[in-house]
């Protein structure tokens, strides 16, 4: 039995959910907003039994111990009824169902896509991402988090000003998840710096800022390595940060990395104790492959429609590979 966690309109599952079917492999698609108006969950234990999990939705029921892989894609919230008594009972509910739902997932002993919810969150930190690609022997542009302005301009006037802000995680893209707002990579200007002072709010990433040749996503499944070329430096819109797509004028190739570049996109995904891991990278004019950032649950959809690279076919091979994962690193 293979699960895929994820939202009803997430169309990145879609492709996988039709290779599994094809292939015969039972499966549920199930999204936590259905627990717990639509679906039941069940824990039991006994003095001298092994202990039990349940799901049971309006079309199933599942015995979760049969469960030998998890792909935890883009599940959404739990969803409490609309006739709970008050918002006060309302955020209860919530707060208690997430709890219980994470409590359940996490000691399910199947293989993990790309990971239970607590490794995800881990892996998704700046810092320990760039502390683990320097030792691989990575290399990474001058980097800054901070809420400190004084550190903030020492670093913009190091680098004669050629620096770029982002943010240090998705916080703020979740917070005002109602208004679709999304806040990407930005040059530092020096009208920026009569707002230094308001960074003392919140911290923010700064980087030095890395001429491009090209920028390179790199989708890691297991151990196999997808990387494709986002020409990224053709089109205006995309010069500074692809996520602001011109696909008509951005053209996306397969590229192959060198061994030892491959080597350690596949070690980095593994210290963070991922199965999958989405790697975005710079490939410089002179050659030079340079780290910038990785995403544990990242988009592959557009990379596998514009390149053909069977994105989804690997994470199909390796929900049914029925292997038992790994234990994660010490």
């Amino acid at each position: 039995m293979i699960i895929i966690l994820t939202a009803p309109q997430d169309v990145h599952a879609v492709g996988v959910h039709e290779r599994l079917t094809q292939r015969g492999l039972e499966h549920l698609w199930f999204d936590f907003a259905d627990f717990p108006s639509r679906a039941t969950v069940s824990f039991k234990s006994s003095v001298n039994g092994r202990p039990s999990f349940g799901l049971r939705t309006q079309a199933r029921d599942i015995d979760l111990g049969r469960v030998s892989a998890v792909w935890f894609r883009r599940p959404s919230p739990p969803l409490p009824p609309a006739q709970t008594p008050n918002p006060d009972a309302q955020a209860y509910a919530k707060q208690e169902c997430a709890n219980f739902l994470d409590s359940i997932w996490e000691e399910l002993p199947c293989r993990w896509i790309p990971a239970a919810w607590p490794v995800i969150r881990r892996a998704s930190r700046q810092p320990l991402q760039l502390k683990l690609a320097s030792a691989l022997g990575m290399e990474l542009p001058p980097t800054l988090i901070t809420n400190d302005p004084e550190e903030f301009l020492e670093f913009y006037a190091k680098h004669e000003g050629n620096i770029v802000s982002k943010l240090p995680s998705p916080a703020l893209t979740m917070t005002l998840k109602h208004l679709q707002l999304a806040r990407y990579t930005q040059q530092v200007t020096r009208r920026d710096l009569v707002h230094a002072d308001s960074i003392r709010y919140a911290p923010v990433t700064f980087q030095a800022y890395v001429p491009k040749r090209m920028e390179l996503r790199i989708t890691v499944v297991g151990e196999q390595v997808f990387a494709a070329e986002i020409h990224s430096q053709k089109a205006n819109r995309t010069r500074i940060d692809w996520r602001r797509y011109d696909l008509g004028h951005t053209p996306h190739y397969p590229h192959t990395l060198p061994d030892g570049v491959r080597r350690s996109c596949v070690e980095l995904v593994r210290q963070l104790g991922l199965s999958y891991g989405a790697i975005d990278m710079v490939l410089t004019p002179d050659g030079r492959y340079v780290f910038l950032e990785i995403n544990p649950n990242g988009q592959f959809l557009w990379i596998e429609q514009l390149t053909g690279m069977p994105i989804s076919e690997a994470i199909c091979d390796l929900l049914a590979s029925g292997r038992a994962p790994e234990p994660p690193p010490a």
